[in-house]
């Protein structure tokens, strides 16, 4: 498995302006570069927006989120979409950290979410402390949703590399050494081996995530290089469940694998990935689940920490994966949203393992109180709320974009009856 160093370049700031540029930490974005990277029969119009934290401003609908990454001349991000899959791997990427390119309106299935810049759901998404570019849209008349969405995709990945292009020459602010798992057979000094599964959703248009621009529906799951992943190799084009939802962004910044390498070598072994579809059928998915059993006791895995995708059918894809594991003999543990009622005193799980760990990751159902914004980007109503789209309003935290992030991106955290009374 390859090598990568991270080339990171703080975004502090954010505007637009008439030629795209990258200096003293503030992104320019020229508008009709923008323009240029989505002209597309698709797309009648598209119309570039900044959202910023502290902004009294509100995203509806968000699609994709990216972070800006780029290699420089020649490319190598984004393989199967923008670069070459047959190219050379490993070597440097260049972040343009604190910044994020989304596209924000509507398609169908995807379930209406937001992104609030200030306030309470600012809090809990990633994307509430990030310097957005935010695209809206138009579809041609005489072109399909899955047309425009395609265009969209490949509109949002240009745009995400055309703005890290902006920062190669930079003086970078860190440089991050990303090491390769270590193979099965490598000494660990007796440390437990630990990897990590990733579930891809795979329920066709607007419900599928891309793996070399190629969906992994019929796929059996596979051993993958985390430095692809980093790279963009694993692209989404999901939209359900925005509170559950893994974008782009997070694939390229897996919380998980981000963990396991930081702790590697001190009280674990990072052992390595594997990618997984969530087929519908009952009976592919037992068959996918004991095959990324067997390929994780392959590899030498001790122990595996499942995410997922979506809800509802993925979460019979995380408990049976989990059972696997464990049957054949290895520690799983699971990243899991609750769905317990408002007052959080419903049945929490959809599905349950018959053995090994689940980790909550939030209240699926908890309301939470938003107020009023100046400004709305992705559409004038909030329909989930039935109300204008700058109103105060109340809604599920399932409505906040990856506030139950199962990738292990949420920001909500727990404290015990003891720990709330010291505080009280």
């Amino acid at each position: 498995m390859s090598a990568l160093r991270r080339i990171i370049h703080d975004v502090r700031s954010l505007k637009l302006g008439n030629a795209t540029r990258y200096e003293q930490h503030q992104l320019v974005v020229g508008q009709d570069q923008v323009a240029a990277l989505f002209a597309d029969p698709a797309l009648a119009s598209v119309r570039v927006h900044t959202a910023v934290p502290g902004d009294r401003v509100r995203i509806i609908a968000p699609l994709d989120v990216v972070e800006p990454r780029s290699k420089g001349p020649g490319g190598g991000v984004f393989p199967g979409w923008i670069a070459r899959v047959n190219r050379k791997r490993g070597g440097d990427t260049h972040v343009l950290r604190g910044a994020a390119v989304l596209a924000a309106g509507y398609l169908p299935r995807n379930q209406e979410g937001l992104i609030d810049m200030s306030g309470p759901a600012a809090e809990r998404s990633p994307f509430g402390q990030t310097h957005n570019v935010v695209i809206e849209f138009d579809r041609a008349d005489d072109a399909s949703w899955q047309e425009a969405e395609v265009a969209l995709r490949r509109g949002l990945l240009a745009l995400a590399v055309h703005l890290a292009d902006a920062a190669v020459d930079a003086t970078p602010d860190a440089i991050e050494e990303l090491a390769p798992p270590h193979r099965a057979g490598t000494s660990t000094g007796g440390l437990p081996r630990v990897g990590a599964i990733t579930n891809l959703q795979t329920q066709g248009a607007f419900k599928d995530v891309f793996v070399y621009g190629r969906s992994m529906a019929g796929s059996l799951p596979t051993l993958f290089d985390p430095a692809e992943i980093e790279d963009g190799a694993v692209v989404s084009g999901q939209y359900g469940h925005p509170a559950l939802r893994n974008p782009t962004y997070l694939h390229q910044n897996h919380p998980v694998i981000a963990e396991l390498r930081a702790r590697d070598g001190q009280d674990l072994c990072f052992a390595g990935v594997v990618l997984c579809p969530e087929p519908v059928q009952q009976a592919d998915k037992e068959l996918v689940s004991t095959h990324a059993a067997w390929l994780c006791r392959t590899a030498g895995f001790d122990a595996a920490i499942v995410t997922k995708e979506g809800a509802g059918n993925a979460d019979n894809d995380l408990m049976l994966k989990v059972d696997a594991l464990e049957a054949d003999g290895l520690t799983a543990v699971a990243l899991y949203a609750e769905l317990s009622g408002a007052d959080g005193t419903g049945p929490p799980l959809v599905a349950g393992p018959r053995r090994g760990a689940v980790v909550s990751t939030g209240n699926y159902d908890q309301r939470v109180k938003l107020p009023a914004v100046e400004r709305a980007f992705g559409g004038t109503r909030l329909r989930i709320a039935d109300a204008e789209a700058t109103a105060a309003v109340e809604v599920p935290t399932a409505a906040i974009l990856c506030a139950l992030s199962p990738l292990g991106a949420g920001r909500l955290t727990c404290r015990s009856e003891q720990q709330l009374g010291a505080t009280a």
